[in-house]
């Protein structure tokens, strides 16, 4: 799929369009992250596709290439603390709403992946359910996010040794869930998630 000509249609109606997409809202561990990108209208970025769908080492490159080309980009991050506060769903559509309130000009039109829009905002929305693989600009906000937080899991790694956060990205693995139950749980684990809130008498470290 032609991930530009996706986004040419809003353009070609005079659109400033931002595309926002979030990452991780299934871990166990560590923030979620969102990021709203703004692409030239004729921009072409090579092998761009959906966060997901790409090495670690082409989402770094890329990574790159989208700060570089974006007429401007912002990230937000929303901590374990406030998801376990406020909810996961909530927590993203904050994170959301921050990335796109921290762009340098407001756009006329925001891509949102998924289906749910962003409250409190005077701006068109369009969700798109799967728009990391349709929209060029969400798939770059996806990889925006994607390295962002995996970068962010590595320095907790550094800070947290005894779990692996550096492979796992605080995904529910095998190992992760192991460590959980033989070590407890640290700061920025999400108290609020299964299978740490079944657990009873954990203890906390760090």
């Amino acid at each position: 799929m032609d991930l530009f000509a996706f986004d040419r249609v809003f353009y070609d109606k005079g659109k400033l369009i931002a595309g926002v997409d979030e990452a991780g809202r299934g871990p166990l561990a560590g923030p979620v992250v969102a990021s709203a990108v703004v692409l030239p209208k004729n921009c072409i970025i090579d092998n761009l596709n959906d966060s997901k769908k790409l090495s670690s080492k082409k989402r770094e490159i890329l990574f790159k290439i989208i700060k570089e080309k974006a007429l401007f980009y912002a990230i937000s991050v929303v901590d374990s603390n406030t998801i376990d506060k406020i909810n996961i769903l909530q927590a993203t559509l904050l994170a959301m709403k921050n990335s796109i309130l921290q762009l340098e000009k407001k756009p006329d039109i925001c891509l949102i992946d998924g289906n749910c829009k962003v409250k409190g905002l005077d701006i068109t929305q369009e969700t798109i359910v799967g728009g990391d693989a349709k929209s060029a600009a969400i798939a770059a906000a996806s990889i925006l996010a994607k390295v962002t937080r995996d970068t962010l899991m590595d320095k907790y790694a550094k800070e947290y040794p005894l779990y692996g956060f550096e492979k796992h990205k605080g995904y529910g693995t095998k190992k992760h869930i192991e460590a959980i139950k033989g070590y407890g749980i640290c700061p920025i684990h999400r108290k609020s998630f299964a299978p740490i809130s079944n657990i009873s008498q954990l203890k906390t470290i760090g």
